[in-house]
């Protein structure tokens, strides 16, 4: 059973990384996101390209999940709704 939770996860961020990329219109930040996709789909670890300043973000940004420091898409988007 849990198997299935975690496959509805992998389509429901999938699909959540559709909608977000089709409403980017940063070319850099397409790049970017080009860039890490195409690096993860080919099966090579991307992670010592990556620059150390961003390597210590996603950093940071792990430890903070760890520590339940998140919050929802829903609660970021009722936040910054009046700038989208």
């Amino acid at each position: 059973m849990e198997y299935k939770y975690i496959i509805m996860d992998v389509i429901e961020i999938k699909s959540d990384l559709h909608n977000l990329i089709d409403r980017v219109n940063d070319i850099s930040m397409l790049s970017a996101l080009k860039t890490i996709l195409s690096k993860q789909a080919s099966e090579t670890d991307f992670w010592n390209d990556l620059p150390l300043n961003v390597q210590e973000s996603a950093k940071k940004g792990m430890i903070q999940v760890e520590n339940g420091e998140t919050k929802t898409h829903e609660e970021v988007m009722q936040k910054h709704n009046k700038w989208l």
